[in-house]
């Protein structure tokens, strides 16, 4: 059986060191005392570790480089949060790294490895899918962390960019209950990300104010998987409102009403979140929570500047203006 390659992880527990004296020792030797040096290359001897080419390629470099952690580049919010990094980060002359979270046989273990070994300067980490074990690898790191449209746990201080997801869901939610509607669904997913547990949270709240019970459907992202889903639904439940955690998700369980037979909006009402090109694509066009992702991307780029050049931060935790727009999905 082919064994499994060796980590940088694996090196660092069984020589006792820090992920950054195992960093230390193969791109600057001469900064480790002799014994440390000495028990790490004898651990990477004995494993047989080979490090990542990236990060030999770097031990010279002058260039300064950002790792960017993504979920991946298929959602329309994260390339506009790339985007606003990118432009901040050309003008400070930085270079950027992109490592994305999510694939096959791909584990928050790998991800960290990959980002160690390539000996980046700061990291932005953007992918809201984040575990107890991202967060125990985050404070290991060495370097300055930017948390970005990512939500973590409130005992954690490390720096973050958002907006308020819990208030935004909240207060469209209360705009339905406002018009008179009663059987409100939240079009969820099924697996658990830090921002659409907030806007549940919102939802459920307006909802136990009202005195409504909740209607929750955990579907999938992808919408090959959401028609079927939501179609089945809809053909067993009566709503007449739909509030979706994503854009995407909003537009499959609008078009599946009008496929239905339902009028939007005057049967039911849909709203989205992130104010996507998705929304605008939808007939009728969709209402939803416009997401500044551009915006906390530049912030987040600039709130890590500052940080890599040992200044402090005049706020820990950022919370950017949403907006709601507005559309032909709702009655206005």
């Amino acid at each position: 059986m082919k064994k499994s390659k060796v980590t940088i992880y694996e090196v660092a527990g069984k020589a006792n060191v820090s992920l950054a004296t195992v960093s230390r020792v193969l791109n600057y030797p001469e900064k480790v005392k002799a014994s440390t040096r000495e028990r790490v290359m004898g651990v990477i001897n004995e494993l047989g570790y080979r490090p990542n080419a990236i990060a030999r390629g770097l031990a010279s470099r002058k260039s300064t480089f950002i790792g960017i952690v993504v979920p991946d580049f298929s959602r329309a919010s994260v390339a506009e949060a790339v985007n606003g990094i990118a432009l901040l980060a050309n003008q400070y002359g930085y270079q950027i790294l992109v490592f994305p979270a999510e694939g096959e046989n791909r584990s928050s273990k790998d991800v960290w490895a990959d980002v160690v070994a390539s000996q980046v300067d700061g990291v932005l980490y953007l992918n809201d899918l984040v575990t107890d074990k991202d967060v125990e690898y985050m404070n290991t790191m060495s370097v300055p962390i930017v948390i970005a449209n990512v939500l973590l746990d409130k005992d954690q201080t490390m720096p973050t960019v958002n907006i308020d997801y819990e208030r935004a869901a909240y207060e469209i939610t209360k705009k339905l209950i406002s018009r008179g509607r009663k059987q409100i669904m939240l079009a969820q997913t099924r697996r658990e990300y830090s921002m659409n547990n907030a806007k549940e949270i919102g939802y459920l709240r307006a909802l136990k104010e009202a005195g409504i019970d909740p209607i929750v459907l955990r579907t999938s992202g992808k919408p090959h998987v959401n028609y079927p889903v939501v179609t089945d639904f809809l053909r067993k439940t009566t709503v007449d409102a739909i509030i979706g955690v994503r854009d995407s998700i909003a537009v499959a369980c609008l078009n599946v009403a009008m496929d239905l037979g339902h009028n939007v909006p005057n049967d039911i009402e849909v709203y989205g979140f992130q104010n996507t090109r998705t929304a605008l694509l939808a007939r009728p066009q969709l209402s939803t929570i416009d997401v500044p992702t551009f915006e906390i991307g530049k912030r987040s780029m600039e709130m890590l500047s500052i940080l890599m050049n040992d200044e402090p931060l005049d706020q820990n935790a950022v919370i950017i203006p949403y907006g709601i727009v507005e559309r032909g999905s709702t009655k206005q």
